[in-house]
């Protein structure tokens, strides 16, 4: 089938077209030409077309917590979710949790392929190979150091599933890390207490990304950098962010930015509702705590875009790159998604003058 998108702008993930039309065929865009007149047809206008957003941590929607909900049912509950924020593709996530739990996941995923299920890039597992110190909202029984053995059998068990391990890397042992990145996956280092030099040490060695910036790690500090100095200072990391205002304050963000540029991405970290399980996520305003902890936000990713351009100072075409552009690559995606350009897939927003969302696919 083919659909052709109108934009009287159109972002293309690297700069911007006017009067554009996107020609769009089995889920790949298949070209990009000016004006508005496809043979005797019109396409459908929209005042913005840019790349569709990516979200890779996000843990249920719509009273669905995935850990305690693992099936294709709740992916596809998250799905529709993330579609109405303006994104295409997300990696569910579950947090410190039972290697059963996990593998009930890893099986969902599955399913949910197998049943042509939309958007679903992969898993992505935070904990429990975390340090109890900077568990946050972590249930900290769970909370161990792996060894080689379970290693292997959630690695072989979520073979071409599992997408992004988040982990602190002070409680992996090195044959450990090297392990998971055997299997192409990607190492993201979170809810640690390393110090500065531990942290680039991890880096130097390997470890490319960063979890939730400044949240659950060692802060900065005039005398002792910490976790978070590293992330900002060592060129080769990429790091996702949750700009809500709440997690993390907006002139925070801002620095980081400064400091980070293409390296700094956006997530939604986004939990919902829940009344069973070991999380028990109950909102309070903007933000979600379980047993009193900050435990998640109530963000979108259209939303966090927004609040990068009002509270941030952040160009629309820089912030729509935090959403897009910067997380395909952070997870190797962005010969396919993240752009506008022939050949990749067809991967849309549709924004108003206002930047909020109007349609996506």
């Amino acid at each position: 089938m083919v659909s052709t998108y109108y934009g009287d702008k159109v972002f293309t993930g690297i700069n911007w077209l006017t009067n554009t039309s996107i020609i769009c065929e089995d889920r790949i865009i298949k070209n990009i030409i000016p004006g508005n007149e496809i043979g005797n047809d019109k396409a459908i206008r929209y005042p913005i077309i840019a790349p569709a957003f990516i979200d890779v941590q996000i843990y249920g929607a719509s009273s669905k917590l995935f850990s305690v909900f693992p099936s294709a049912d709740t992916l596809e509950l998250m799905y529709h979710h993330c579609v109405n924020g303006g994104t295409s593709h997300f990696l569910p996530t579950i947090a410190t949790n039972t290697s059963e739990i996990l593998k009930q996941g890893i099986d969902a995923i599955r399913s949910y392929w197998d049943n042509n299920g939309k958007g679903v890039i992969g898993l992505h597992i935070e904990g429990p190979w975390i340090n109890k110190v900077k568990r946050g909202a972590h249930v900290e029984h769970l909370i161990h150091h792996p060894d080689l053995e379970e290693a292997r059998s959630i690695l072989e068990y979520g073979k071409d599933v599992i997408k992004i391990i988040t982990l602190a890397p002070e409680v992996c042992a090195t044959p450990v890390i090297d392990l998971i990145k055997s299997y192409n996956i990607i190492i993201s280092a979170g809810h640690s207490n390393a110090t500065y030099s531990e942290a680039m040490q991890a880096f130097d060695g390997g470890i490319k990304a960063s979890t939730h910036l400044f949240n659950a790690m060692t802060p900065l500090h005039h005398r002792e950098p910490g976790f978070a100095a590293a992330t900002l200072m060592h060129p080769n990391v990429m790091s996702s962010i949750v700009p809500d205002g709440i997690h993390v304050d907006f002139d925070m963000v801002r620095l980081a930015k400064n400091l980070m540029g293409e390296r700094l991405f956006i997530i939604t970290d986004a939990v919902t509702e829940t009344n069973e399980g070991p999380y028990m996520h109950e909102r309070v305003g903007d933000k979600y705590e379980s047993n009193g902890i900050l435990s998640g936000s109530a963000l979108t990713m259209a939303k966090g875009v927004k609040n990068l351009v009002e509270k941030c100072q952040i160009s629309l075409e820089e912030a729509l790159k935090m959403a897009s552009l910067y997380p395909a690559k952070a997870i190797g995606l962005n010969k396919n998604l993240g752009k506008i350009e022939k050949g990749f897939g067809a991967s849309l927003v549709m924004l108003n003058e206002d930047a909020d969302v109007l349609f996506c696919i």
